[in-house]
Order: C-alpha cells, then sequence, then structure tokens
C-alpha cells in the first residue's frame, strides 16, 4: 500500500511539473501584457519584450516602455479590447495577430479616442518564456 501511494505521489509531482504548452504560454504572455497596460504599469509590459525588440519606426524596447509611460501619463482611462489570438507556431519562435480596440481619455464616462487596429507580433521562446520581438499595427477606421 505504502508503495502506491509513493508512486501515486510521484505520477502527481511529475504532472505538476510539466511545462505550459506553447500556445497557451504564448496566451498567458498577451494577457499579462493587456493586464499591464490596464494597470498603466509600463514597466511590466517591457518585461515582456525581447532585447532584441523593433517596433514601428525602429522602435526599441526602452522607446517601447517610454511610449508606454507617455500614453499612460496622457490618459487617465485606457481600454483595451483584444480579439481573439490568432497563433502560428514555428518551433521557437511564433506569429500573434488579432484585432483590438483601443481606447483612452480622460473622461469616466465616454472616451475621447478610439481606434480599432489589425495587430501582427512576433514572438521568441527565450530561457523558457516568451517574449515579443517585434510588433507592428494597422488602424481599421479612417
Amino acid at each position: 500500500m505504502w508503495s502506491m501511494v509513493v508512486a501515486l505521489c510521484a505520477i502527481l509531482v511529475a504532472g505538476g511539473c510539466a511545462r505550459t504548452p506553447p500556445e497557451a504560454a504564448l496566451r498567458e504572455a498577451v494577457a499579462a501584457m493587456e493586464a499591464a497596460i490596464d494597470a498603466r504599469d509600463a514597466r511590466a509590459f517591457v518585461r515582456h519584450l525581447d532585447h532584441e525588440f523593433i517596433g514601428p519606426g525602429g522602435m526599441d524596447r526602452d522607446g517601447a516602455r517610454r511610449t508606454a509611460a507617455l500614453y499612460f501619463l496622457q490618459h487617465t482611462n485606457i481600454g483595451l479590447v483584444p480579439g481573439p489570438l490568432s497563433i502560428d507556431l514555428h518551433d521557437t519562435r511564433a506569429q500573434v495577430s488579432f484585432t483590438a480596440a483601443v481606447t483612452g481619455g480622460n473622461s469616466r464616462l465616454l472616451p475621447e479616442r478610439g481606434q480599432v487596429y489589425e495587430v501582427r507580433s512576433g514572438w521568441r521562446l527565450r530561457d523558457d518564456e516568451w517574449r515579443m520581438t517585434s510588433i507592428e499595427w494597422t488602424p481599421k477606421l479612417r
């Protein structure tokens, strides 16, 4: 009986140590970035950016942090509603695409600004964590 209990515990511990599947880990990373935006936390946001991150106009990781911090200062209320994620996995790299509605302003009742974007982002698995390597977005409303 004792050996069955030990074997069962070993199976449970081994199962608990299993890695999160890549697609689920990417979804968690995107959700963490969304939570950082909701919390208006630029430092938490850039934790998910790769050190070799390149954004629009050649923006680097520090530029992304500064831009996020400036946006948070300019807008008391920020809203981000991402659509369903489309994930294309290739070993240790991935592309995540989605549509996002973004609003910002200083009014508590209605946003002063808003736009819907088509977003494409590149990701790399580094040190067992998915890091965003690139992002581009296209406005959908004119």
